[in-house]
């Protein structure tokens, strides 16, 4: 086979525009985790409706702080028929609800009218009146009003954690984007500098065919083995487009704007390196405080106290229902001595269940419920605990694979030297040098699976530790 001089020019030509493109390959900016990072904290749309569920437990916060807020109250009402006042009655009160059942309430009434029930007369200029009412047994040391405010207080708290979780969720699957980007990354550059390598060996075997040191059947040979380079490469090209189309997903601007990812950025090939300092992931000692502070066994906690609260409340509810008021009565508001105990106006409400089977099935349910709570505070625990240890065992066995893998990296790159400095000086072959570089590039690939798998098991324990947010 005789392959003329112009091919050879050819071949080292195309080998130049590749070097080329290489060094401005190399010479791009690097796009780096922490970057990226900050991109999604602060614009994607999920992370920013995660932040909705804190706000939603600031709502039921105040709406249960409504409750205790002053009333005015006004009740006017009047009667007349064929020229007779039958009533004309007005009825005006202010209201301040307090924490433990009691209520302060100011009246004022003016009553008039023909058929005017007896009890309903007040004096010329109205009947003014000051008082409180509260609860002597069922609703004075909790109620439905206390304990709502109380549970929506722990309500804030429990969505708190839940934004965290759902934060910290996204972020998890962002960083796994950018470590499978790195990943197809590092596995194009791998089967580009042997495409590179295969492109030289055909030019240098060409050369020697030339000059009739080598056989016609090595030039056949370099140029299948440079065929299967280039389908390699097409191959991991489309991976890594697709990887970065993956991690575009992610990527958005103000104004809910998405963004692709600009081709001309590369990932950090030294993630590895700063990926615990990025992702506050070091590996913590597991103790009780660390646990505790988790948000799922925080959320655990507030719901459980949110049933505690509960559980009081229909304790509370089976005392019997006895409602106390007493009101202070005057015609002249302007003088306070006027308020006397001998004019007032006072009652007494007392009302219980016979059986109190409602009250009772209530109280059972609640009973029910914290047991329920507690069962799954302890199963969330030593689940928790479990894939801490069982997450810090793979870092450990991947970072010493990492290591083993780079030892037979290194040593396969001198076998392929070795088996090149014998081909040029016309002992080995050319099969043999091939073989030694697919075995190379294998390792490479393990080596470069084993360094994700690195990377996604950090990912996985700082999510696992919610360090991410």
């Amino acid at each position: 086979m005789h392959f003329p001089k112009y091919i050879v020019v050819i071949v080292l030509l195309l080998s130049a525009v590749n070097l080329k493109v290489q060094g401005q390959t190399v010479a791009d900016s690097i796009f780096t985790l922490e970057e990226f990072l900050g991109y999604v904290k602060q614009y994607h749309p999920v992370v920013k409706q995660a932040h909705l569920i804190a706000s939603e437990g600031e709502a039921k916060l105040l709406k249960a702080r409504g409750a205790f807020d002053p009333k005015i109250e006004v009740d006017y009402g009047k009667k007349e028929f064929t020229g007779t006042e039958y009533y004309d009655k007005l009825n005006a009160a202010f209201k301040i609800p307090t924490w433990y059942g009691i209520e302060f309430k100011a009246n004022y009434e003016n009553n008039e009218g023909y058929y005017l029930n007896p009890e309903a007369k007040v004096p010329e200029d109205g009947l003014y009146s000051a008082g409180v009412s509260m609860s002597l047994a069922k609703g004075f040391l909790a109620n439905q009003r206390m304990t709502t405010l109380k549970q929506a207080k722990l309500y804030r708290d429990i969505s708190l954690n839940k934004q965290s979780l759902a934060v910290n969720e996204v972020l998890y699957n962002a960083v796994e984007a950018y470590f499978s980007w790195l990943k197809y990354y590092q596995e194009y550059q791998v089967y580009a500098s042997f495409q590179e390598n295969a492109r030289e060996r055909l030019a240098n075997v060409v050369v020697s065919f030339e000059a009739g040191d080598k056989p016609a059947v090595d030039t056949l040979e370099a140029s299948i083995n440079l065929k299967n380079r280039e389908l390699d490469v097409e191959k991991s090209r489309i991976n890594y487009v697709k990887s970065q189309l993956e991690l575009s997903n992610y990527l958005w601007l103000e104004n809910n704007t998405p963004v692709e990812l600009d081709y001309s950025l590369v990932p950090d090939e030294n993630s590895l390196f700063i990926v615990d300092q990025v992702l506050n992931s070091s590996l913590l000692e597991v103790n009780e405080e660390l646990l505790e502070n988790h948000p799922k066994i925080q959320t655990i906690n507030l719901e459980k106290e949110q049933l505690v609260l509960e559980k009081r409340l229909n304790t509370n509810n089976l005392l019997p229902k006895i409602d106390a008021q007493y009101n202070f009565l005057t015609s002249d508001y302007e003088r306070i001595n006027s308020l006397t105990v001998h004019n007032y106006k006072a009652g007494l409400n007392i009302s219980m269940p016979l059986f109190l089977r409602k009250e009772r099935g209530d109280l059972k349910l609640i009973k029910l419920k914290l047991q329920d709570v507690e069962f799954s505070l302890s199963a969330t625990k030593v689940s928790l605990l479990n894939k801490i240890n069982a997450v810090q065992q793979e870092i450990d066995s991947y970072e010493t694979q990492s290591a083993i893998a780079q030892n037979l990296v290194n040593d396969y790159k001198q076998l392929v030297a070795f088996e090149q400095e014998r081909f040029e000086l016309g002992e080995g072959s050319l099969f043999l040098i091939n073989y030694r570089e697919a075995k190379l590039i294998e390792t490479e690939l393990k080596r470069i699976d084993i360094n994700n798998k690195v990377l996604s098991t950090k990912a996985k324990f700082a999510q696992i530790l919610n360090t991410l947010e």
